[in-house]
């Protein structure tokens, strides 16, 4: 009898020593004369436990976890090969973990299940039935599904997808692009990450489906050159695609064209903001462009353009295949589906979180993060990336949805939940924000590439003593002039994090611990 284990090879799991825990199970099954077959899966995202060992029985895949390479051996004798749940590392069936077992995966449902890179157990999972779906639709009933579905945005700036799509759709027949955004750069985040490297075939389903919908014919993925495995993952996922008929000339045989390359970016925090992106894609120096002209508009090469995150486009195939008011029922007010939350910092339990948009902070960092790793009191966690504010505790029952957050100056951003403890200097890490933008600024306007700099200083001499009261009179109205003058994001948000730290941390400002940032 051939005994099925799993082994994820995600970034995460590898470096915690994925690589040596299969090759360990591999010995010990030879070793044992037993039939294996290794299935290298993807992450289900409960990174406290990996590298995580799932062996399918009868009854469904067990899970063990975290298993070091010394600790193969001693499961073996246990029974980990028939699934035996004596050992202190195993969990019992993997779907029915809490952590999991609590979530609302819609797009991140086949994570760690499948092999990422089979076309097979995609399409065994539901896979690539929404493009299947929208092939005969009209492109505008493609755009009406994303509206009605309620989709926005999962970067910075949550603008409603399909309203971004029907500008596209709108203008005039001749060349036009998709362009994915996973320049995944803000701190804490690795949603992007887990879709090209545990589930590559759902962002090229989506963004084919994107394509089809405005009259696009070739997509761009932007990746971050830090995210080697994802990048080899999502190429040969892409050959595996192109030879499979689904993108190319004639996908699935419609006479329907799209094709996909990905283009490696180089470092620069910048180029997640989305012009900035298309100027590096065109081969520039990544610089903010002036709006308007929209991209919709006036684009990559000057064309039309659909700029999505990966997320946004990750989700369009459960949309197109159950349709839109099945996503649309998740969620609350204008905030519709799932929300991505990835959980780090000082967190006992750190992970990938899908819940609908209403769940309480509190709740994701207690019920699912398990307080903080080091037992001490949570004192603030940053939401949104490092340009979002510091949220103290009387906010973090608040309900995680656009509107919500932004009507006491939080932002949701991409997702990201980075938790510190009572230790943490919160002077330090208001210095940290403005000192991030001296060096990720493009530099193109004069309140971001000069107010940052500006910044430090005047947070210096706070923290020094000199003049203080005139000095926090300064960085007021510096911030205020950031948030007010600059191009784009990077210096609009650059005071968010300060100007959090002014009203709900001023202590740490005026009386620095001499720490550093967590």
């Amino acid at each position: 009898m051939t005994v099925t284990v799993y082994v994820p090879r995600d970034t995460t799991a590898l470096a915690m020593g994925a690589d040596r825990v299969a090759a360990r199970i591999e010995q010990e099954a030879q070793a044992r004369g037993l039939d294996l077959k290794l299935v290298r899966n993807g992450s289900r995202g409960l990174f406290w436990l990996e590298p995580l060992v799932e062996v399918e029985t009868a009854e469904g895949r067990v899970a063990y976890g975290p298993v070091a390479p010394s600790d193969v051996a001693e499961l073996a004798d246990t029974g980990l090969f028939e699934g035996a749940q004596t050992h202190s590392l195993a969990h019992g069936r993997t779907d029915r973990i809490p952590y999991l077992k609590a979530q609302q995966r819609l797009t991140f449902s086949r994570i760690g299940i499948t092999d990422p890179l089979s076309i097979d157990d995609y399409r065994a999972h539901g896979g690539f039935a929404g493009l299947e779906k929208a092939l005969p639709m009209t492109p505008q009933a493609i755009v009406d599904a994303v509206k009605a579905s309620g989709l926005r945005g999962r970067g910075g700036a949550a603008f409603p997808t399909g309203i971004k799509w029907q500008t596209v759709h709108d203008e005039p027949p001749g060349q036009k692009y998709i362009v994915c955004n996973a320049d995944e750069g803000d701190s804490g985040t690795f949603a992007d990450r887990l879709v090209m490297e545990c589930d590559p075939y759902m962002l090229i389903e989506g963004m084919t489906i994107a394509g089809l919908a405005v009259g696009a014919t070739q997509g761009y993925v932007y990746l971050r050159s830090e995210y080697p495995v994802a990048h080899r993952l999502f190429s040969e996922a892409l050959e595996r695609a192109c030879q499979a008929g689904y993108l190319g000339s004639d996908i699935l045989g419609s006479g329907k064209r799209f094709d996909l390359e990905v283009r490696l970016g180089a470092g620069a925090y910048i180029c997640g903001e989305e012009t900035s992106l298309l100027d590096s894609l065109e081969g520039k120096r990544g610089m903010v462009r002036a709006k308007p002209p929209l991209p919709a508009i006036q684009g990559l090469f000057g064309r039309p353009t659909v700029v999505n995150n990966v997320l946004s486009l990750a989700a369009v195939p459960y949309i197109l295949d159950q349709g839109a008011q099945a996503y649309a029922d998740y969620g609350m007010g204008k905030s519709r589906g799932t929300l991505a939350l990835q959980l780090s910092g000082n967190v006992k339990r750190g992970g990938l979180v899908e819940l609908a948009f209403g769940v309480t902070l509190r709740e994701l960092m207690e019920d699912f993060g398990g307080g903080t790793l080091s037992g001490r009191p949570l004192k603030a966690v940053q939401v949104g990336g490092p340009l979002g504010a510091y949220l103290p505790e009387s906010q973090w029952d608040s309900p995680i949805d656009y509107e919500a957050f932004a009507s006491f100056g939080g932002v949701v951003g991409h997702g990201g939940v980075v938790m510190f403890d009572d230790t943490v200097d919160m002077g330090e890490q208001a210095r940290f924000a403005m000192e991030f933008c001296t060096v990720e600024s493009c530099g193109k306007c004069t309140p971001c590439r000069i107010g940052a700099v500006r910044g430090v200083e005047v947070i210096d001499r706070i923290r020094a003593g000199t003049e203080r009261d005139a000095n926090l009179q300064l960085l007021s109205e510096l911030c205020e002039t950031m948030v007010d003058g600059s191009l784009c994001a990077m210096g609009g948000m650059t005071p968010f994090p300060v100007q959090s730290v002014l009203k709900h941390f001023p202590d740490d400002l005026i009386h620095p611990r001499g720490g550093t940032p967590c």
